[in-house]
């Protein structure tokens, strides 16, 4: 077999970790591509509703070596994806172990190539325990003999990743940050779109020696920059008062407080702060055809993807694929808080939707009326629309049309409406209702999504929360009560639709 390994135009893939941030993203560039993938996932069931129909999943897990020559069998490349930094325990012995197990079932399989993510940082310099154990579980998926790929990256920019909510969840609770001298450490954040682009790239590299590349965006900046440009394009002022003897393990437990869902990975993250992670060694510039987006561009993108994303996505979807649970105040996805309800009905779903199609103007809002007049009244104070402006038809919806102080986002008749809020808000929101059933059966799922600006916006949710339950519960039994009422009524002789 010749060495050159751009001789496989169409090489089999097995990806690790396509139930993570990245590898998720990359199973979908890799599937648009038309590659033949095979995923190793501990639970294959988590990422079967994921993945394309060809795509191949099979059970394994990188500490258990047993499980993984069934997996690298047949294949000619291997992503290596896979970490143990949310472990509660010590990860650095599990990532070594486990990088050594993967390496040598590539080579027992004749695997032709691993390609590998880590992080930046001056292997030269003392680095924090997290970028030693990256480049180190390098080094040994290297002892392997099998060719490596490996990319070493600073933060990455995207909607979803644990580095960007770091930066996320402080820049909109905190208004007024005391940072320590770790903030202006320089770093080179990466767009998730060219981080994606530059693995996808690297199947098709020539040659078959190991190679290591340092990968980042246009800029270098600061973490303090980082969380500048994310307010700035969030509309929010924020104030850093930087004081030196806030140390970065201080900082970690304080991290832990303020942003408690990534208080176990983030810890371990930010301990690593105070090391430069920038690129030193442009070669794979030269190498590859990627030109990497700038700080602006790749914050504007996660921003607006996010965007995109959640429109055409069922809201219902994005909630039964969380792994949180549900909270008091509602689940988070992203910055957004998401509070969701169902009703089942023994209508058709016509019927049950009837309804929801009528909401507002008029006919109000099944539940609460005075609250949604005082709430009006108020907007309208704090100079708003208010809900004078009621609707264009009593009975049909377009998108555009104006729904008191919400306007139709989308509709699909009988199915689903999103309304969103043009009221007076320190943030977004929406509100949505779907309808699925059969000819005699309909569950009705009514969801309220807020992002919130800031501080003052989770302030605002969680004010009113208690109040919101009481109006959103009363609101999806009245349409349920409706529903019923319609159909009884279509059914006796007088009935009119």
């Amino acid at each position: 077999m010749q060495n050159d390994y751009s001789l496989f135009p169409s090489p089999r893939i097995l990806l690790t970790g396509a139930t993570g941030y990245i590898g998720g993203r990359l199973l979908k560039a890799l599937e648009v591509s038309g590659r033949a993938v095979r995923c190793l996932a501990r639970r294959p069931e988590t990422l079967r509703a994921r993945a394309a129909p060809n795509t191949e999943i099979v059970a394994g897990d990188c500490l258990d070596r047993g499980s993984l020559d069934g997996a690298m069998s047949g294949m000619d490349a291997a992503y290596y994806l896979v970490h143990s930094m949310g472990s509660p325990g010590e990860f650095e012995s599990a990532d070594r172990q486990a990088a050594k197990n993967f390496g040598e079932a590539a080579r027992r399989a004749g695997v032709q190539r691993i390609i590998y993510l880590g992080g930046l940082g001056d292997p030269d310099r003392s680095l924090s325990t997290h970028l030693r154990s990256r480049q180190e579980v390098g080094e040994v998926l290297r002892a392997s003999g099998v060719p490596v790929i490996e990319f070493r990256a600073s933060v990455v920019i995207g909607s979803g990743s644990v580095s960007f909510e770091l930066v996320r969840a402080l820049v909109e609770r905190l208004p007024v940050m005391i940072t320590p001298r770790w903030v202006s450490t320089p770093a080179q954040p990466i767009a998730i779109e060219d981080l994606v682009e530059y693995l996808l790239l690297a199947l098709d590299l020539p040659g078959s020696e190991s190679r290591v590349f340092e990968i980042g965006g246009a800029d270098q900046v600061s973490y303090a920059g980082i969380m500048q440009e994310y307010a700035r394009q969030r509309g929010l002022r924020r104030w850093m008062i930087r004081v030196p003897v806030l140390t970065p393990r201080l900082s970690s437990l304080w991290l832990g407080l303020v942003t408690t869902v990534y208080a176990r990975v983030g810890r371990k993250l930010i301990d690593g702060v105070r090391n430069p992670t920038i690129v030193r060694d442009p070669a794979a510039l030269q190498c590859f055809k990627v030109r990497p987006r700038s700080l602006r561009e790749s914050i504007e993108r996660a921003l607006r993807n996010e965007d995109q994303e959640l429109a055409v996505t069922r809201w219902s979807d994005a909630l039964s694929s969380g792994s949180e649970p549900r909270s008091w105040g509602g689940v988070r996805l992203g910055s957004r808080i998401v509070d969701s309800r169902m009703a089942r009905v023994n209508v058709p779903p016509s019927a049950a939707f009837r309804p929801i199609r009528r909401i507002g103007g008029n006919n109000g809002w099944y539940a609460a009326h005075f609250l949604w007049r005082l709430r009006g009244f108020l907007d309208l104070l704090m100079g708003g629309v208010g809900l004078r402006r009621g609707r264009r038809d009593p009975e049909n919806l377009a998108v555009g049309d104006v729904v008191d102080w919400w306007r139709v986002e989308a509709i699909e008749p009988d199915r689903s409406l999103r309304l969103s809020a043009e009221m007076k808000l320190p943030g977004r929101a929406w509100l949505e209702f779907e309808v699925d059933g059969d000819g005699s059966n309909s569950v009705i799922r009514q969801t309220a999504i807020f992002d919130p600006l800031g501080l003052a916006g989770l302030l605002y949710w969680y004010a009113l929360f208690p109040l919101h339950q009481w109006v959103f519960n009363g609101m999806l039994r009245g349409i349920v009560k409706a529903s019923s009422a319609d159909r009884s009524a279509a059914a006796s002789p007088s009935g009119k639709d």
